[in-house]
């Protein structure tokens, strides 16, 4: 049943292996005649079918390398051999096969991903939640926020939710590369993806199946198979080129030898198929490896992309940072208490995304602070946010925005990894909240790394005030600061950065026009999804910075791969074309010899999937 299926799948190649044992049997029993004319009316129909392909391509402004496999095709039924241009029909039907079973084993494990996607969900009934089992099983968009769901053991957690049973383990590495389970404990946020350990598990949804964090590595994926990868331009670098030389030497060969013969047996060993199947095999073996490793690369561009880098900018806030800032202190100003700053602008910051607004209504549900509802509220993008909190006007923000507002405002001196949020109320200073933010443990070895491996210039592109960013870049290795941007800024500074191309990594909502403005942009996208995720050209799904410095190493060795395998398909061809031009390779030998140099160039390009690991090297010491 499969072997009839892979007949209906690849009719060409049926159709031509059907006609090719006709014409071996027709030749066999001395009707070769017979057999001549069949096989000429078969390959002359597939030329015609070759050229209207062309056309459509020219058409479309791409001038590819088919015009050698035609110009072979005619040349060796011209010369009467007929069995060589049905192997050369047969070598580029059968291309289409061999593409599709080298692109399968190299998207094996972007094909992971998408066929784990969780499709059902078993929600608890509402009467039942709490004391049994007893379940409706529903499609996973179908899930809504609240939803109570029972996960079995072994089954993959259909949206993110959190933790309400005692415990509970889970697998992890599809989303985060951590092939060691993890233990969540009750309240813990269990992430869509995941695979439950051996104990049924009960979760709440807080997000929808579309919100999800696997669901959203599914759309990334998607995203990174339907775009185009940079393999049509890669081969068409070398497609006019290669197709001169070709012509050139099968031509120079009839000249010498005065044999029409020659011009076919030299031609057979030009046929394009390494350019046109070994390169997209090798980045999509690429895309394969990436996703395998935490890092979604949409499409073949951005493997070409980043894989030529040489200037790299970074945002610092959850990027440089761990981006979980800790309250440290509170320092009331003119007559304001410490617990009524903090209940006040955490009470602000409710109508806030910004990472510290986050901290400072965890710090103020420590301290077991009521947070007061606005009657109005609004941020200022990049700055702060403004709100009415019983009947009083409360600024949370940058301290040149607060001062804009309350001219009072004081400068806080801050310590290393410190930041600062600034408060005034109705117009006067109310005093600062201090909190801490420290480095990422990898951070300085990921620049590191970059600066030892043909990054000329690394810059930290932040809104943040100088001084807490010169803090973290002083203790990263960054020495080109841009501080106290807004989001306009930051693209302007992005795309005047040279040497080019230019990469940005950066986390959040306000990143996403610098990122879409990079070369290559990048996003750490392991916290959920992002503006910043969709304007991205990579997403990092691990919380780690370190798979920045994987991402660039698997799009080099890519690159290499394909430019290798490519190189390897032309000089084996030329090699063999010149030996062909002494009229020692029979045109029958040399085409099946080039089917071997097709899988030669393939096998190799296979190896894009085998990226070798990075190991970074030890951070160095800060400059004092």
């Amino acid at each position: 049943m499969r072997f009839f299926r892979l007949l209906w799948r690849y009719p060409a190649i049926t159709a031509t292996v059907i006609v090719f044992i006709g014409v071996l049997v027709l030749h066999a029993v001395d009707a070769a005649v017979v057999g001549r004319w069949i096989a000429t009316a078969y390959v002359s129909v597939f030329v015609v079918w070759t050229l209207i392909g062309m056309v459509r391509d020219v058409l479309r402004g791409h001038v590819g390398l088919d015009i050698l496999a035609v110009v072979a095709m005619v040349a060796t039924l011209a010369v009467g051999e007929y069995i060589a241009s049905l192997i050369i029909v047969l070598m580029l039907s059968g291309g289409e096969a061999l593409e599709d079973f080298a692109g399968r084993r190299a998207k094996r494990d972007l094909s992971a991903l998408l066929d784990r996607s969780p499709r059902i969900a078993h929600v608890l009934l509402p009467s039942h939640a709490a004391d049994s089992d007893e379940v409706r099983d529903v499609p996973v968009d179908e899930v809504a926020v609240g939803d109570v769901l029972l996960v079995r053991p072994s089954e993959i957690v259909p949206v993110d939710g959190l933790l309400l049973t005692e415990t509970g383990t889970f697998d992890e590495s599809s989303l985060t590369g951590e092939s060691m389970p993890v233990t969540r404990e009750s309240g813990g946020e269990v992430l869509s993806g995941a695979i439950n350990g051996s104990r049924a598990a009960r979760i709440q949804a807080v997000r929808l199946s579309s919100d999800s964090q696997y669901q959203q590595i599914v759309a990334l994926v998607h995203a990174a198979e339907d775009s185009h990868a940079p393999v049509v331009r890669l081969a068409d670098r070398f497609a006019i080129p290669f197709t001169a030389v070709s012509l050139v030497l099968a031509g120079t060969a009839w000249a010498i030898s005065g044999d029409a013969t020659r011009f076919a047996e030299v031609l057979v060993l030009a046929t394009p198929c390494p350019l046109l199947i070994a390169a997209p095999v090798a980045f999509l073996g690429g895309l394969s490896r990436a996703a395998k490793a935490g890092v979604i690369m949409k499409g073949g561009a951005v493997i070409e992309q980043i894989a030529r880098i040489r200037s790299a900018a970074f945002d610092k806030t959850g990027t440089l940072t761990q981006g979980r800032p800790e309250l440290v202190d509170v320092r009331p100003a003119n007559g304001f208490d410490s617990d009524e700053i903090l209940q006040l602008a955490a009470s602000a910051e409710q109508y806030s995304t910004h990472v510290l607004a986050d901290s400072i209504r965890r710090a103020a549900a420590a301290r077991e602070l009521l947070l007061h509802g606005a009657y109005e509220a609004r941020e200022e993008a990049t700055n702060g946010v403004v709100a009415e909190i019983e009947g009083r006007q409360v600024v949370v923000g940058k301290p040149a925005y607060v001062a804009s507002l309350a001219p009072d405002t004081v400068r806080a001196t801050l310590e290393v990894s410190e930041a600062a949020a600034y408060v005034a109320v109705d117009g006067r200073f109310a005093g600062v909240l201090v909190l801490a933010d420290h480095p990422r443990p990898e951070a300085a070895a990921v620049i590191s790394w970059l600066r030892t491996h043909e990054v000329d210039r690394v810059a930290m592109l932040t809104g943040d005030v100088s001084s807490t960013a010169e803090s973290v870049a002083h203790q990263v290795g960054i020495s080109e600061i841009h501080a106290e941007l807004l989001p306009h800024e930051k693209v302007h500074l992005a795309a005047e950065l040279q040497p080019r191309p230019v990469m940005m990594v950066g986390d959040g909502v306000n990143d996403a026009p610098v990122l879409a403005a990079a070369d290559v942009g990048v996003a750490m996208g392991a916290k959920g999804a992002t503006a910043a995720g969709q304007a991205a050209d990579v997403v990092i799904l691990v919380d780690s910075l370190a798979k920045l410095v994987d991402a660039v190493s698997i799009g080099r060795h890519t690159l290499r791969v394909a430019l290798t395998a490519i190189w390897i398909g032309i000089g084996l061809s030329i090699g063999l074309m010149i030996v062909a031009m002494t009229g020692v390779i029979p045109a029958v030998v040399g085409a099946l010899v080039q089917e071997l140099v097709d899988l030669a160039t393939i096998l190799y390009a296979l190896r894009a999937l085998s990226a070798p690991s990075t190991v970074l090297p030890a951070p160095p010491s800060p400059e004092r």
